[in-house]
């Protein structure tokens, strides 16, 4: 998937800090380390990004 000229943002929670940020492109989602954009980026189906979503809202990741 081609990322080219895509809208890459993060999140206002992020503030001023480094962060990831994503950008959707059709139904890829890409994921890339604002501080070294360089890099590359990771790419996921936008269902897979979803599902990730949904765990991150229900508090699966959390540390106990």
């Amino acid at each position: 998937m081609n990322f080219a000229g895509a809208h890459w943002f993060k999140s206002s929670k992020s503030g001023d800090r480094d962060c990831v940020e994503v950008a959707f492109v059709d139904a890829q989602v890409g994921v890339r380390d604002s501080k070294n954009i360089a890099s590359g980026h990771l790419t996921f189906s936008a269902h897979a990004w979803d599902a990730f979503t949904t765990g991150i809202a229900r508090g699966d990741f959390d540390q106990a």
